[in-house]
């Protein structure tokens, strides 16, 4: 090494020794980079030979933020010693608190992917064997986050010489302010947080509320707003705050979808609606899509001004919007069926108009009848 350091000083000289060494700092430092690139492509042909979420999630986070990292090092070195050799104060000033900071900086990006990169895999199914609530790893994931960059942003302040305890005794004076000045966007925050904890949906429901025009798919939930998607394609953006003063059914969670229909036959088929309703009974206690362990009720039910009606009221075994409405199809045509097949019509809307006699016709009839008879 001595024999090294003795050749490059004949080279160029004592007085601009310190070039030699900057460019050597430099040329070690970009083939550790180029090494460190080798050895994290080597781990990533390594991890993906397993199915592991952590592993992957490492080394897709590693690089670049462990490339710049090494740089960082090596040119802060190289402008150290450039800084010592010419005097220069810039150079100096770059080997303190900026090569600190530049410090905190890469390793809460590194940290940042490795959360997200973790929070994605832990939600696919690739990886896990039960794939953890979309909604739950969301929620985790950003607390995760907010955590790092608010333990970054403290680092760094008090890296720049800042008193953080007088800094967090302003903050709460100041929060009181602002939480009044931003009491809906608290309300929205609260809201965000009351559906990440009560679960009442997650993405992916399908959600509809009695009390305001919402009806659609949860696409994603925010801290502040929650995007929802309309059957006819429009994203909806809500308040999280709404949420905790309206009523919200989740469709998504039924366990059964309800078929509930009236079909009336005519008066003329009275003597058939027996046998009509329990041909009915059976066929739905018999059909394969229709769950029995639910209620199940086939009743005549009215006299109506044009049929006598009867209902059924069961529920599908399935909760699929589209086979839903496959059976419910299957099932009214086997009613109709059913109802042909015992001789009877269903029943349309018809009317009878009785002219009773008028006196004036009646009374004329009743003149013209001795007449006639005394003609004959």
């Amino acid at each position: 090494m001595e024999s090294v350091t003795a050749f490059l000083r004949s080279l160029v000289g004592d007085d601009r020794f310190w070039i030699a060494e900057v460019f050597v700092v430099v040329l070690i430092t970009a083939i550790a980079s180029w090494i460190l690139g080798l050895f994290v492509n080597r781990l990533r042909e390594r991890a993906e030979r397993t199915v592991n979420p952590w592993d992957d999630a490492l080394v897709n986070s590693i690089n670049p933020p462990a490339s710049i990292l090494v740089w960082l090092l090596g040119l802060s070195f190289a402008a150290a010693r450039a800084g010592d050799a010419t005097g220069a104060e810039l150079l100096l000033w770059l080997e303190g608190k900026p090569r600190a900071i530049g410090f905190v900086v890469v390793v809460t990006w590194f940290a940042m992917r490795f959360a997200k990169e973790v929070e994605r895999n832990l939600a696919d199914p690739r990886y896990v064997r039960k794939p953890i609530d979309t909604t739950t790893v969301r929620a985790i994931g950003k607390l995760v986050r907010a955590s790092i960059l608010i333990t970054a942003a403290m680092v760094v302040m008090e890296r720049l010489g800042y008193n953080l305890s007088g800094i967090l005794a302003m903050g709460g004076i100041g929060g009181l302010a602002i939480g009044f000045a931003a009491k809906d966007l608290l309300a929205n925050f609260f809201g965000g947080l009351m559906i990440y904890l009560d679960r009442p949906f997650k993405v992916g429901d399908w959600v509809r509320s009695p009390d305001k025009e919402i009806e659609g798919t949860v696409e994603d939930i925010g801290w502040r707003l929650t995007r929802i998607r309309t059957f006819d394609k429009r994203p909806l953006y809500i308040p999280n705050g709404v949420f905790t003063q309206i009523s919200v059914e989740n469709p998504s969670r039924m366990l059964n979808r309800r078929i509930y229909e009236t079909i009336g036959i005519r008066y003329d088929d009275a003597q058939l609606m027996a046998p009509i309703v329990k041909e009915v009974r059976s066929m739905l206690e018999g059909h394969p899509e229709i769950d029995t362990n639910q209620t199940l009720i086939v009743n005549f039910n009215s006299f109506a001004p044009s049929s006598l009606d009867f209902f059924i009221y069961t529920f599908t075994k399935t909760t699929d919007w589209v086979r839903y409405h496959e059976i419910k199809q299957d099932v009214l045509l086997k009613i109709l069926k059913i109802v042909e097949d015992q001789g009877a019509s269903c029943a349309f809307p018809t009317s009878t108009l009785h002219i009773a006699d008028i006196p004036e016709l009646a009374l004329r009839d009743r003149r013209a009848e001795p007449s006639n008879s005394v003609g004959a």
